[in-house]
């Protein structure tokens, strides 16, 4: 019997997944700038043994232009994350903290010192969340006159990620002896500048803070086109990714996992985490009912708003909410996969814009799933027993509501087939994962220059 076990990400949008979650009982409804309910949601993970929790974040005001749908939202004012999990891994002691942060808007220095620090103050439970940012509305606030192109943003994203894991490998790990006796604080041997050199960037280096205890605060991708399956199986370690059926999900695991082979890495380097958002009731009538429930608080405008950037430019609230849409936009075949997989699935199942938008409205086109626990439980297990996911990125849909329910009614039904843990294995994040502590590169080179240099000595 397999000793392998589910991996679980708790991913915290302040209200919920669902677009009207802030209108619900269930939730915090200022929950965005409150303290208190991100600590508890926090620990209510970590009393789950989730792995970690993540937020997504953007630099910038979404849907900023629909100032009508905007001021029926829940998400416009939030906390900027690598500050949220430094104050919550106070208050926690096992779950680990990923924050997302664009390579196309950060710069690659103060983005490595900063998840640096999260990784020491969190005694290594910190991980980076690799976007490259595809909206529009955010170039203007770097003073840029456009957005860069999906071929510019990929390229200067891989070559970001190794600056900045040259970054962490500034110092060597030994490198700070702190020996008060001789006044020797570090070996300035085991100090390394960068001094890197490329298209996009000019590094010297060293980073100011010794090396994270993780090594490398783990490295995580979100995107399933062409250029983001390739930056995740040359770079990532985890992948957030959505799908909606067993056989795409299946499709998208095994490509993704056969990509890393020409990068030197094994598969298992390389966790696959698919979106999942459990609507859990104790019985099926219950669990429906709760998803009617979410589904009615949908004010129109809003609804629209979530499929707005499929008809750029397109004035839909012309349209008859309970026909389908009179016609669908002509899809650029890896430039968006989001859009891809939306519209071609309201395409094959007619969905009237009505049904479309509500569709998205639970998790955005990530897979909704629906009943009792053991139901979740055995859609979960099917996925991961058959080549389709190495766990879960777990969207609830109220919070804390639905975060509550699964922890309480899902997570015990999960360990009682042996999918997952009973005790976390570790204390940082990467033990927890099973993935390896990686080695740092001037380490590495110093130890191959001193192994050619014997070898040398010893055939003369």
């Amino acid at each position: 019997m397999s000793d392998r076990k589910l991996r679980l990400g708790a991913f915290i949008m302040a209200t919920g997944h669902h677009i009207a979650a802030w209108r619900h009982p269930g939730s915090q409804i200022d929950s965005g700038v409150n303290i208190d309910h991100y600590i508890d949601v926090a620990r209510t993970a970590e009393r789950g043994l989730f792995d970690q929790v993540f937020v997504a974040d953007s630099p910038g005001l979404r849907n900023h232009g629909d100032t009508e749908a905007l001021s029926r939202q829940g998400r416009v004012s939030y906390f900027e994350p690598v500050t949220l999990w430094s104050a919550l891994s106070a208050v926690t002691k096992h779950v680990g903290f990923v924050a997302t942060a664009s390579t196309t808007y950060e710069d690659p220095y103060l983005l490595a010192r900063k998840f640096a620090s999260l990784d020491h103050i969190s005694k290594g439970r910190a991980a980076w969340n690799v976007v490259t940012t595809s909206a529009d509305n955010v170039y203007g606030n770097f003073g840029l006159d456009r957005h860069p192109s999906p071929e510019e943003r990929y390229e200067r994203a891989h070559e970001f990620v190794d600056v900045v894991k040259g970054l962490w490998d500034s110092y060597e790990d030994d490198a700070f002896i702190r020996d008060a006796d001789s006044g020797v604080y570090f070996d300035p041997s085991k100090l390394h500048a960068l001094n890197h050199v490329g298209k996009h960037f000019r590094v010297s280096g060293p980073l100011n803070i010794e090396r994270p205890p993780q090594g490398h605060p783990v490295i995580v991708q979100a995107g399933s086109s062409e250029p983001g399956r390739e930056l995740a199986a040359a770079t990532a370690e985890a992948i957030f990714t959505a799908w909606t059926s067993l056989a795409e999900a299946q499709s998208f695991y095994r490509d993704i996992k056969s990509r890393m082979r020409k990068y030197g890495r094994r598969p298992e380097e390389l966790l696959v985490l698919p979106g999942i958002s459990p609507v859990v009731g104790r019985t099926e009538e219950e669990a429906q009912a709760k998803w009617a429930a979410l589904q009615r608080l949908i004010h129109p405008s809003v609804g629209l708003s979530t499929i707005a950037p499929f008809w750029p430019g397109e004035d839909l609230s012309k349209w008859n909410l309970d026909e389908p849409p009179p016609y669908y936009p002509a899809l650029e075949v890896g430039r968006n996969s989001r859009q891809n997989v939306v519209l071609t699935l309201a395409q094959r199942e007619r969905f009237t814009v009505r049904q479309l938008y509500e569709y998205l409205a639970g998790a955005r086109g990530h897979w909704v799933v629906v009943g009792t626990p053991q139901q979740i439980a055995d859609q979960m297990q099917s996925w991961f027993e058959n080549e389709a996911a190495d766990g879960f990125n777990v969207m609830p849909p109220v919070l804390p509501e639905s975060l509550n329910d699964f922890v309480d009614l899902v997570i015990p039904e999960l360990q009682r087939r042996g999918l997952f843990r009973t005790a976390y294995e570790g204390t940082t994040l990467r033990e927890n994962l099973g993935l390896a502590r990686p080695a740092n590169r001037f380490t590495l080179e110093r130890r191959a220059a001193q192994a050619a240099a014997q070898a040398e000595t010893a055939t003369a």
